[in-house]
């Protein structure tokens, strides 16, 4: 049926027109954001997903605080292994002034120098406020964290994981508030007391002098015998010590890499459900263009 008064040619292809146009709109909104899913109302469950991106936010900041972490273990590794290498040059002092005739007053001062520079290694190995080898009132030996991870259960909880470590495993010096050196019932390998077994029966002998206090000057042949195998016992004690730290050091490294995988493949997968694949927008936009031309044309020639 023919009427003048309703063109229902007319007016599908303007149905047409605005179909097509609403597309255009669409995939012109894809291409601008990148985005598939931009908002709820595109795909609200794959829209949900994108709150993981703020998670992955967060793993970024976990991955600044495992850096902090690192640069901590860092420093207090390379001083206890310094600390070590100084140890070993007093135990060879040590079995230089057993030889007789020796001057052990002589011996003594390059003792005293490396002493000093026990004391300066362990001063000097502070990182962002924190020192894990030298204690004070001020910086107590405690347990330390680091943190590790960014976690999010099934049910949308989140936590954090945690790296802890006992700094009173790698305290070198505890000094108490006057700035003395605590020799008994510390933490400090090098200034408490030096203690070491008998061989004979596996009994404990406690020196009196701790690496830092000990004066070789008058010592007898038996005495610097006793310094050496209390001197030898500390630097086992700072080798287990160095050996918990590389080990956190490892962790904390794995860790690093963990965390920036898991952060891409995050994005990644996030990327698959919400991101527009360009060549094929850009490749519907043409299309839809091509389209949009031929129905304003339609539409011209029946109006």
């Amino acid at each position: 049926m023919t009427s003048i008064m309703t063109n229902s040619a007319a007016m599908g292809a303007l149905a047409t027109l605005r179909s097509i146009n609403s597309d255009m709109e669409t995939t012109q909104d894809r291409i601008s954001s990148g985005l598939r899913v931009g908002s709820a109302a595109d795909n609200a469950a794959y829209w949900s997903m994108t709150t993981m991106r703020s998670d992955n936010k967060a793993l970024s900041t976990v991955q600044d605080a495992l850096g902090l972490g690192a640069a901590k273990t860092d420093v207090a590794y390379t001083a206890m292994e310094n600390s070590k290498n100084v140890v070993d040059e007093i135990k060879k002092k040590l079995v230089a002034a057993s030889e007789p005739g020796v001057d052990k007053s002589k011996i003594q001062k390059e003792v005293k120098e490396l002493q000093n520079q026990l004391v300066s290694i362990a001063k000097s190995a502070s990182f962002s406020g924190e020192n894990w080898v030298y204690n004070d009132a001020n910086n107590t030996a405690a347990t330390k964290s680091i943190v590790g991870s960014f976690n999010r259960d099934n049910q949308g909880n989140v936590s954090l994981t945690q790296l802890q470590f006992d700094t009173n495993k790698s305290s070198l010096i505890q000094v108490d508030a006057t700035g003395a050196n605590v020799t008994t019932g510390g933490t400090g390998l090098l200034s408490s007391y030096m203690e070491y077994k008998l061989a004979t029966n596996g009994s404990t002998v406690t020196t009196g002098y701790s690496v830092l206090s000990m004066d070789i000057t008058n010592m007898t042949t038996g005495a610097l015998a006793e310094a050496i195998s209390g001197v030898d016992a500390t630097l086992l004690q700072m080798t287990d010590a160095a050996a918990d730290l590389g080990a956190l050091n490892s962790r904390v490294e794995l860790q690093q890499n963990f965390v920036q995988d898991l952060s891409d493949s995050i994005e990644k997968g996030i990327g698959k459900l919400v991101d527009a694949d360009m060549n094929e927008e850009s490749t519907r936009l043409k299309a839809l263009q091509t389209q949009q031309r031929r129905a304003s044309a339609s539409s011209s020639t029946l109006t």
